[in-house]
């Protein structure tokens, strides 16, 4: 059956440091949602792939997803072209979601923005009928960047308030115990001198600080957001 919606990311791990909590919160709501990791993470410095295959089997249980899946494609290698393009369609034809998110395009791992830039094109090229890859065609109706742990001055479109579903994005990052237990950062995460798992909470607490919740997650839209009623406009302005 298609989710509703579906990550997509470089490596394992990627999805639950940037997104989990909306994933769980659309879980919460009654959708369906997917994860495709693009790689197996076999070039990463810490644990190896098949460890980290089971770490990201137990954090999808503890997020309530209902597929996860993963690419195949080389870790530390990834690339944007008609090959790979052809394999995340397949991919996203399958998913048939109706909202992505993705990587925001800007970041210090190459696999990041290269994630970022095929999730794009094949979210696009999956909905023409005459290309070829496996699947029925299908376009998702929203493509979201995920903005979490940026430093460049990006502000972000929206923040969803995960404060009732922090706790289950936390447990899932201490899945990767392989990755996590006693590092100081992370991918696109600096080092501040703090626990990393206490990182991620001063993070989550700062984006939730932008729309008055305890915690949330960031995300920016290319395309400018509508709003039916103004009257239901939350957070206070003064």
């Amino acid at each position: 059956m298609p989710v509703d919606v579906l990550a997509i990311a470089a490596h394992r791990d990627d999805v639950e440091l940037t997104c989990a909590g909306t994933l769980v919160r659309a879980s919460d709501a009654g959708h369906r949602t997917g994860i495709l990791d693009l790689t197996a993470g076999e070039s990463g410095s810490r644990g190896s792939a098949d460890l980290r295959a089971r770490e990201a089997e137990q954090a999808a249980r503890i997020l309530g997803i209902t597929e996860r899946r993963n690419a195949g494609l080389p870790d530390a290698h990834l690339a944007n072209t008609d090959e790979t393009r052809r394999v995340v369609v397949e991919q996203i034809r399958h998913f048939a979601p109706r909202v992505v998110i993705l990587p925001f395009p800007v970041g210090r791992h190459p696999d990041h923005r290269i994630a970022s830039e095929l999730g794009r094109d094949a979210c696009f090229l999956a909905g023409l009928s005459r290309y070829d890859a496996p699947g029925e065609p299908h376009r998702p109706s929203k493509v979201l960047y995920a903005l979490s742990y940026r430093e460049d001055p990006v502000k972000p479109t929206f923040v969803v308030d995960i404060t009732a579903q922090f706790e289950r994005k936390l447990a899932a990052i201490h899945c990767y115990a392989s990755q996590f237990d006693g590092a100081k950062a992370a991918g696109e995460i600096f080092p501040t001198g703090q626990d990393f798992y206490a990182l991620v909470e001063t993070q989550n607490a700062h984006y939730g600080s932008l729309i008055r919740a305890r915690y949330g997650e960031p995300f920016f839209t290319h395309e400018t957001m509508a709003v039916d009623d103004v009257m239901a406009l939350g957070v206070q302005s003064m």
